[in-house]
This record gives C-alpha cells, sequence and structure tokens, in this order.
C-alpha cells in the first residue's frame, strides 16, 4: 500500500481527484474554513439527522454534487489528538473496506496536521483493512485500498510526511507481529519463528545466529532447556542484530517470549480457550516486528533481539511440579508450577544478554494472568525498578498510542519466591501474582538497566475479534528510536 502527502488547503477538498475522501471533523460544529460544498453536505447530514457531530459517529455519503470523489465519508474526533484521530480513522476506513475505492484521501477539518496524524493515519489503515488468510482460504478478499493520500498544510508537509513513513514501518512491523501470532501452533513453531528471523536478517541487513538445543545444553541454559524437554519440537535461541550505530555503542537489547504453544505441561491447563495459547508467543512476534520497524528506517542505535522459543507440552519426559534445575546464571529453582514457564525460559535469556553489555534490557512477555485482571486489554504492564527507563517506555507507549502502566517492583514482594529447596521457586501465592513473576525476572537482571513488559492483556483478542494484536511493537520501536542518533 502506498501512503503519501498532499499539500491543500482545507477549502479544496471537493476538488480533489480519489475514489474516496475522507474528512475527520473535530468538534461539535462544522469547521471553519472548510470546503463549502463539503461543508454544506456535512451540515446538510446533521440537520436531517443521519449524523451526530459527537465521538465515534461515522457517515458515508455517494455521489454529493459539486464532490469529485464519489464516495464521501464524514467521521467524527471528540478533539484534534492523534488519538481520537487514530479512531476516527479506523471506522472511516471500516466503512470502505468492503467497497470499491482504490485511492482514498483523507483530511483533518478543525485542526492542523501534525507527524503524529500522520503516523496514526498508517497505522490506523492498516489494522482497519488487516485480513488472516494464511491457513483460511476462504477469508474475504483483499480491502481494494491501494493509495492513501494524507492532507496537510504546506508548511506541515515535511513533518507529515516524517510521521507517515514512521507509521508505515511501524505498521508494517504490527503487521508481521501479528501474522506470526496468529498461526496456528502447527504452523507457527519455534522453527517458523527462527526462518522469520533468517528472511528479515536477509531482506533488512541483520545478523542472525540460530541456536539449537546442544548450543542452549553447552551454555547451561537449565531452565530453558526444562520447559522444552516435554515437546517433540526442537527448541530454538533466536539472536537477530541490527547494527544501525557504532560498534562501540551500547545496544538496546529486547528479550521475546516464544511460547509457541502453551499446554501448560504437567500442571495442565483447563481446555476451555486453549486454543488462544498459540498466542503465548506474542512477546516474540513483537520483538521481530520492532526489528523489522527499526530497521526499515535505517535507526542509528544498535538493537539486539534475543528469542527463547519452544513449546510447553506434558509428556513422558516432560518436567514435573517439584523439579530442581540450574539456571545459565547458577542460581538454582525449583519448579513449583510448570505453567509458569515463561519466566523460565526469559531468565537464561536476560542472563544471555549480558554478553552484549546492552545499554537497557526490555522482556515481553504474554506472562501472567494476573496481569489481566490487575490491568485489562487497554494497558500494557510495566515493571521497572529504574525511574528513567520506565519513564521513557511510559512516554513511548503515549506516542505510539500503545500505552502500558508502571507497577511496583518493591523488594517486599520478592519474599513470596523463597523455596526450601533451592535458590527461588518459580511461583509464588496467588495474590500480586504479575509482580511475583517480574521479581523472579529481577534476580536476573543485576547487571544492567532493565524493564518488563507484561502484555498477556493486550497481545491478542478473544470473543468475535479473536486475533493478534501486535503489540506493543508500536512502544518499542519509539522506545528505541528514543534512544538513536539523530
Amino acid at each position: 500500500m502506498d501512503f503519501n502527502t498532499l499539500a491543500s488547503a482545507p477549502s479544496g477538498l471537493s476538488r480533489l481527484a480519489a475514489d474516496a475522501l475522507v474528512v475527520v471533523v473535530v468538534g461539535e460544529s462544522v469547521p471553519a474554513g472548510l470546503d463549502k460544498t463539503v461543508a454544506a453536505a456535512l451540515s446538510a447530514s446533521v440537520e436531517a439527522g443521519d449524523l451526530a457531530l459527537k465521538p465515534g459517529k461515522t457517515l458515508m455519503l455517494h455521489r454529493v454534487p459539486r464532490v469529485q470523489a464519489p464516495r464521501v465519508v464524514f467521521t467524527t474526533a471528540g478533539d484534534a489528538s492523534a488519538k481520537a484521530f487514530h479512531k476516527a480513522v479506523g471506522a472511516a476506513m471500516g466503512v470502505l473496506k468492503n467497497g470499491g475505492a482504490r485511492h482514498v484521501v483523507v483530511a483533518l477539518a478543525g485542526a492542523e496536521t501534525t507527524a503524529a496524524h500522520a503516523e496514526a493515519l498508517a497505522l490506523a489503515t492498516a489494522d482497519a483493512l488487516y485480513v488472516y488468510r494464511h491457513t483460511k482460504p476462504s477469508a474475504p478478499p483483499a480491502a481494494p485500498v491501494r493509495t492513501v493520500t494524507l492532507v496537510c498544510d504546506a508548511a506541515l508537509r515535511a513533518e507529515a510526511a516524517a510521521g507517515l513513513a514512521r507509521g508505515v514501518a511501524i505498521a508494517d512491523g504490527v503487521t508481521l507481529a501479528r501474522e506470526c501470532a496468529n498461526r496456528p501452533a502447527n504452523h507457527c513453531t519455534p522453527s517458523f519463528l527462527a526462518s522469520e528471523a533468517k528472511r528479515l536478517g536477509k531482506a533488512h541487513g541483520l545478523k542472525v545466529d540460530v541456536l539449537d538445543r546442544k548450543d542452549v545444553d553447552k551454555l547451561g541454559m537449565g531452565a530453558f532447556l526444562a520447559v522444552a524437554q516435554g515437546s517433540d519440537e526442537p527448541l530454538k535461541f533466536i539472536v537477530a542484530r541490527w547494527q544501525g550505530a557504532g560498534k562501540n555503542d551500547a545496544p538496546v537489547v529486547l528479550v521475546g517470549k516464544g511460547i509457541t504453544f502453551d499446554t501448560g505441561g504437567i500442571s495442565i491447563k483447563p481446555a476451555a480457550e486453549m486454543d488462544e495459547m498459540k498466542f503465548d508467543m506474542g512477546g516474540a512476534a513483537s520483538v521481530l516486528g520492532t526489528l523489522q520497524a527499526v530497521a526499515a528506517m535505517k535507526a542509528r542505535v544498535n538493537v539486539v533481539g534475543l528469542i527463547a522459543a519452544c513449546e510447553n507440552m506434558p509428556s513422558g519426559r516432560a518436567v514435573k511440579p517439584g523439579d530442581v534445575v540450574k539456571s545459565m546464571s547458577g542460581q538454582t529453582i525449583e519448579i513449583l508450577n510448570t505453567d509458569a514457564e515463561g519466566r523460565l525460559i526469559l531468565c537464561d535469556a536476560l542472563t544471555y544478554a549480558e554478553r552484549f553489555k546492552p545499554a537497557v534490557v526490555v522482556d515481553i512477555a504474554t506472562l501472567t494472568g494476573a496481569c489481566v485482571i490487575a490491568l485489562g486489554h487497554h494497558r500494557s504492564g510495566m515493571f521497572c525498578a529504574d525511574d528513567a527507563v520506565a519513564a521513557e517506555l511510559s512516554v513511548a507507549g503515549d506516542a505510539a498510542l500503545d500505552p502500558c502502566w508502571r507497577l511496583p517492583v518493591d523488594e517486599e514482594y520478592d519474599e513470596a519466591l523463597k523455596s526450601n529447596f533451592a535458590d527461588m521457586g518459580n511461583v509464588g501465592p496467588r495474590a500480586g501474582g504479575s509482580i511475583t513473576a517480574a521479581m523472579f525476572l529481577k534476580r536476573f537482571t543485576a547487571k544492567y538497566a532493565w524493564a518488563h513488559l507484561d502484555i498477556a492483556g493486550t497481545a491478542w483478542k478473544s470473543g468475535a475479534a479473536k486475533g493478534a494484536t501486535g503489540r506493543p511493537v508500536a512502544l518499542l520501536t519509539h522506545f528505541v528510536l528514543g534512544r538513536a542518533k539523530g
């Protein structure tokens, strides 16, 4: 899909050639300066009761007299924020995706178009038009939209174009993450994730190494091996590097949980909705998507992506509750619940991250149902003892329209991990479960600045809209770009 900008005044919208004209209306009245013909059509629609100038309303008109575009879509935004604009554009694209429009022009009426609006346009369009079809031949045909043009003031065109380019790169990364996570577990295996990483390496100039069981064993990753030992699918430990800055510049390291299917192991999950455990590699998918976005923008920053990928299965070889394993760090772990497996594969990956002498490490994981109870499905959980890093992540999430919320990592929570038979247990009591999981990971991060994102509530949707969201690719990309040179 092609995105571009067009310098034009709001007063000239009726003369623009396109298959559809989308007008995002800010406020509760017809904006001043709007094209007279378009404004008349908007006013008539409001007076007739066909459209209310309240947030979340959309109306499509056909063949409006003296408007060159054969389709005019009015969509309302409560304010001029990028967030409101994103929602309005998404609603308009949802109306257009089943029609015949190939070229869509989008204009913001009632406010100036900024880089943030341009980025939101690309993200909203990609989200609204996305259709999963890899294993579904009967999926509806792809939307005909091929070109989207954003109208902006001539003085702001360069800024809008930069925002649009950023939005396109992030949207492509989000789509990659969704495509990986939406594939069923018999398609998206650890080997598939490794092949996707290698494909990215060839396409975008990343250096990619894939370690197998023998390599992982040699490194002493006993916790990772324990989780993988119950499955016939071979584990993969993926190391992908983007070198956008100097060799001596400390990298940002992103660590993704890549459980391509989670039965819970011997502590097996209930059957209901277990199919959704194919999404348990959402953290790994987000690392791949972020690497693609950063590389596509040729960001002047060094990034390392680490993905520990395996299945968590019950079998005669599977790890058992009460087993004690030795992590790569040398610390021993009593596995009290085999369904708390994500932290076991992540802890060895976090130890491996030390060798890169990182500027900061962020791990991303669909880690705990407790985080869903705490925050629902709007904000990802963020755990970080470093105030500066926590602030960076919060700002990045807000700017990316992919928000997170900081939860505590007070030392008192660490008491729950005590074990009589190992240095720590892998779970504590039910209360504060997402915090306990973060405290477990924190034990392996003493040598660098670290943050943990629990995306159990944001990586996918259930119900009729079941599917991966691609979060938090946007948040991570903004975070990484915030550390880029220029």
